[in-house]
Parts: C-alpha cells; sequence; structure tokens
C-alpha cells in the first residue's frame, strides 16, 4: 500500500543567476515553471512564501510587512523588455510579525518594517513558480556579514512556519563570481568549467550525505570556495532555506535532495536543492 504524500511543506534553495531569466528562462526557470503544480498537488497550495534573497542586505534580518509588494529593478544595463516586467503580489504583515517574534524569541535581533517591495532574487523565481502572483510574499532581508551557521540559525528559528502552510524560499546562486563573469566573458551555454563541476559536485555529495557540520564549513573544506563564491551572500540563502527544514529539536533537516542542476556561462551553477521530509517527490513526481 502506496503511504500518503506527506503535507509538511518542504523548504526551497533557488538559484536565480542573472536577472535575465525572467525572459530567458532556460533549464533552471523551466524546472521552477513546474514547481508550483508539484508543490500544490503533494502539499497544498501555501497559504504565502516567506523568501530570502541576496539582494535585500540589511545588518539585522528585517521583515517587510507591506501590504502589498511590486518589481523592483534593481539592476542595470539589460534589455528593455526586462524592466517592463511586472511582478505584484499581496503582502503578509502579520505573518511578518510572526517572523520577527519567532526570531527574537530564538535571540535574534530581528525588526519589523512596513516597507515593501520584491528584490530582483525574490520576484525572478516566482514569476516562473507563481505566475500569477496569487500567493503572498514575505521578504525577510539577509545578513551578509553573517556566517553559515548564524543564518541556518536563523531558518531553524522559523521552522514551525512549515506547518502553518508557508514555503520558506532562499534564493541566490549555487556559484557566483561576478569578476570572472564580466573579465572573462563566456557563451551562456559554455561547456562547465573544472572547479564549478567540483564545487558542485562536493556540495551534492555533502548535502545528500547529511554533511551538515561540513557544509557550515564550507569555506576552508569545500574545492575552489573561494573562486566560486568571493564572497558569501549569494550561497547563504541555501542555509537559510535548510535550517527552516529542521524538524522538532533535530539538529539538521530531515532529507536534503538536489531537484534540478544546471550551469550556464561555464561556471554560474543553477542547481536548486530542497529540504525536509518528502522533499524528493518534487524531483521524483513527473508533471501532469
Amino acid at each position: 500500500m502506496t503511504s500518503p504524500a506527506p503535507t509538511l511543506l518542504p523548504t526551497l534553495f533557488l538559484s536565480h543567476g542573472s536577472p535575465m531569466i525572467a525572459i530567458d528562462p532556460r533549464e533552471a526557470g523551466l524546472y521552477m515553471q513546474g514547481l508550483a503544480a508539484r508543490i500544490d498537488a503533494l502539499f497544498g497550495r501555501p497559504r504565502a512564501i516567506l523568501a530570502m534573497s541576496p539582494h535585500t542586505a540589511t545588518r539585522a534580518p528585517f521583515a517587510l510587512g507591506a501590504e502589498r509588494h511590486q518589481a523592483i529593478h534593481d539592476f542595470g544595463g539589460f534589455p528593455a523588455a526586462l524592466y517592463e516586467l511586472r511582478y505584484d503580489a499581496a503582502g503578509d504583515p502579520a505573518l511578518a510579525r510572526d517572523v520577527v517574534g519567532l526570531l527574537q524569541q530564538a535571540g535574534i535581533a530581528a525588526q519589523w518594517t512596513e516597507q515593501g517591495g520584491l528584490d530582483h532574487g525574490i520576484w525572478t523565481p516566482l514569476l516562473h513558480i507563481y505566475p500569477q502572483g496569487d500567493v503572498p510574499v514575505v521578504p525577510l532581508s539577509l545578513t551578509p556579514q553573517a556566517t553559515p551557521a548564524q543564518v541556518f540559525a536563523q531558518g531553524r528559528a522559523l521552522r514551525s512556519l512549515r506547518a502553518q502552510g508557508v514555503l520558506v524560499i532562499g534564493s541566490g546562486s549555487l556559484t557566483h563570481n561576478l569578476r570572472r563573469f564580466f573579465t572573462r566573458p563566456t557563451e551562456v551555454d559554455a561547456p562547465e568549467e573544472p572547479d564549478c563541476a567540483a564545487f558542485r559536485t562536493w556540495v551534492h555529495q555533502q548535502s545528500e550525505g547529511a554533511h551538515w557540520p561540513e557544509l557550515l564549513n564550507y569555506r576552508r573544506l569545500a574545492p575552489h570556495a573561494e573562486a566560486m563564491h568571493p564572497t558569501d551572500e549569494h550561497w547563504l540563502p541555501f542555509y537559510f532555506a535548510a535550517g527552516a527544514a529542521c524538524e522538532a529539536e533535530q539538529p539538521w533537516p530531515a532529507q536534503a535532495v538536489r531537484l534540478h542542476g544546471s550551469v550556464t556561462h561555464g561556471h554560474l551553477a543553477m542547481d536548486a536543492y530542497g529540504f525536509g521530509a518528502g522533499v524528493q517527490a518534487l524531483a521524483d513526481v513527473p508533471l501532469r
């Protein structure tokens, strides 16, 4: 007899890469376009989304509690069509206050603001996942000076939200070296470079092996960590999503699964990961 599908929402780390993913989705964007059907069928439509992106950064975590959000075009030098895109979504002020309360209970100095807006690390993935903008969104700012362990703890403090129908998303990039991107330009479909492949393989092996102390110490242990992440900010949302998938008093997520893997420009990894019991189904269940 087949076991019933789990109902506790998993958490997600999505690589958004360049803002161009909004109009040129390629493999990662196409994967995101199938996510809503899978999530809704397996776990139920989320009542809200809590999203962390490196493009809203503050010294301490801020939950954006606006009633409505609009897309922020926080980039330059891209085609005009990209600036014409909109993504309007409701906010959830009550959820934003709950987020701050949970963080403060865990000893994390979080704050609430009535300001709103979705940076491109949030709205470009959501444009593919829930294109109608019909799921409320609460952005939580990233603290880029924090360690992976500290960001993991922020996520873990919010683990109870999964049982309340909140989909937690960390949006960043599995690799992110802008200096290489601009000084060594390559075609978008260039072959994967060896250091990128080695870093991706290490993350995959450590994640699916549940080697969380090693993952938290990636800067020292991962091959080519400095080349793949000269700074931490695009990688920290991975730990936020993972921490939010912890259950009860368990120190680590029950499961970590690479849901999608692809690379653009030879070194910009677009991998997606999911965390929590039952998340494997997001990779395995075919679209209907």
